[in-house]
């Protein structure tokens, strides 16, 4: 087997693995990296069928990547009681999800001090369910997203643009009990740090206005 072969094999698999994502902005990256692949095993292997299709997929990649990124949504928040019926269905239907990045999650209505899902452009996105430990610290229950939006639009809402929001209420500290290597991962990108307790903890700071 030589080189080029092995780059057409490296390239198939990495298209494999794209079919494979929920989230489109994964499929999209992971796409792109297998039709770039592609693009250069083409070249290599003179053969131009191969050279075109591959180029059209880069373009249509980065094409919808640069509208993914640019593109303006409409962010919102939806409060719900605890006991709401679209709520606990909610939770229900993505439960196996869920368990991915909160297993052993078990929803305690009665916990409830902040019930609200996220909409982006009138869509549900995401579902974030906290209450207070005491006056100034709010605790996670559950910060999940649905697979076709996971891409920290929704965290960079909640925790950048609510943060006003949450101070206005009392709360200066969020902290969240660490679940799984992907949920640490993801509270380290939006600016968590672990305490001495072993929580990931985040402290809002007032915003000039």
């Amino acid at each position: 087997m030589d080189y080029i072969q092995i780059i057409g094999y490296i390239a198939s698999l990495i298209i494999a693995i794209s079919m494979t994502m929920s989230s489109i902005v994964k499929f999209r990256w992971i796409n792109l990296a297998g039709a770039s692949s592609f693009l250069i095993y083409g070249l290599l292997f003179n053969s131009i069928p191969i050279v075109i299709l591959n180029m059209f997929i880069v373009s249509v990649d980065i094409f919808y990547l640069i509208r993914i990124y640019t593109k303006k949504e409409l962010f919102t928040t939806m409060e719900v009681r605890s006991i709401n019926k679209y709520l606990l269905e909610f939770l229900k239907f993505n439960k196996k999800e869920i368990d991915k990045f909160f297993p052993g999650f078990t929803y305690k209505p009665e916990l409830n001090t902040i019930s609200f899902f996220v909409l982006r452009n009138m869509a549900v996105a995401g579902i974030f369910l906290a209450h207070k430990i005491d006056k100034q610290t709010l605790s996670v229950g559950l910060d999940f997203v649905i697979p076709q939006y996971r891409d920290y639009k929704n965290a960079k809402f909640i925790y950048h643009r609510l943060r006003q929001q949450f101070i206005d209420s009392g709360i200066e500290r969020i902290v969240v009990v660490p679940q799984t290597y992907n949920h640490i991962k993801y509270l380290k990108k939006i600016g968590f740090k672990k305490n001495g307790e072993g929580l990931y903890e985040k402290f809002l700071e007032k915003q000039n206005r």
